[in-house]
């Protein structure tokens, strides 16, 4: 169903959007390769429900599925795991706008590669979220740590701090919250750290909290279903 309508108010089909992932496999495979996956599907387009699916029935042959525990459930769940642009285009073909990978890959899942802070607005500018985004890159330049920035795709940015695989979720948690109240406190106005959407009486969330085993962001160069159909995109600082 190639022609199908996935962007309604924009005329973006299913299979330009597959395209659009073979065009860019080249760019976005190294931030997938060994990393279980999350699928967001949305088989009737963005104007229709959609889904998430991490437990993978049927695959191809071909295609790399992973058995891992679930910590929550204690049942084990077959993930997807995208090596190639033959694993991207399947993925896109079931409908998976968004690409969620895990934060760790398969040698070390219990390790994560990197510490991510998501800078989430609410009745912020664009303009306010990235004072936000440089304030945090301050703070880590300081005591020697390094950070890469994205766009989220949607109103954010996501600040990555390299770990290298050498410390478990639970030191990456702990050490992206110590940024978050240094960030905070540089930005009372407008920030919070406040996990309860409620609570936050429309401030930014600095939220430290991806940070679990199997949770998942949307991966570099994903796109997400929002009008205009909007790419996750790495950054330099300097834009």
């Amino acid at each position: 169903h190639l022609d199908k309508v996935y962007w309604p108010k924009d005329g973006y089909s299913k299979g330009e959007m597959i395209a659009y992932y073979r065009d860019v496999a080249p760019l976005m495979l190294p931030y997938l390769k060994d990393r279980p996956l999350s699928l967001h599907r949305f088989p009737g387009g963005i104007a229709e429900s959609s889904f998430y699916q991490k437990d993978v029935e049927q695959a191809p042959p071909w295609a790399t599925v992973v058995p891992i525990e679930s910590e929550s459930r204690g049942e084990v769940i077959r993930f997807l795991v995208c090596q190639d642009e033959a694993a991207l285009v399947y993925v896109a073909n079931l409908g998976s706008i968004e690409i969620h990978p895990w934060n760790s890959r398969l040698a070390n899942l219990e390790n994560p590669d990197f510490l991510v802070i998501d800078l989430d607005p609410d009745r912020q500018t664009f303009d306010e979220v990235m004072q936000v985004a440089g304030t945090t890159h301050k703070v880590l330049q300081a005591i020697g740590a390094e950070a890469c920035v994205k766009t989220s795709g949607a109103t954010g940015l996501h600040v990555y701090v390299p770990l290298g695989a050498k410390y478990d979720y639970e030191q990456a948690r702990t050490f992206g919250r110590l940024v978050g109240h240094i960030v905070h406190a540089r930005h009372p106005k407008n920030t919070t750290l406040e996990r309860v959407p409620g609570s936050r009486k429309g401030k930014m969330y600095i939220d430290v909290y991806q940070n679990r085993r199997g949770q998942t962001l949307a991966a570099p160069y994903s796109i997400r279903p929002r009008d205009g159909a909007p790419v996750s995109t790495p950054l330099r600082w300097d834009e």
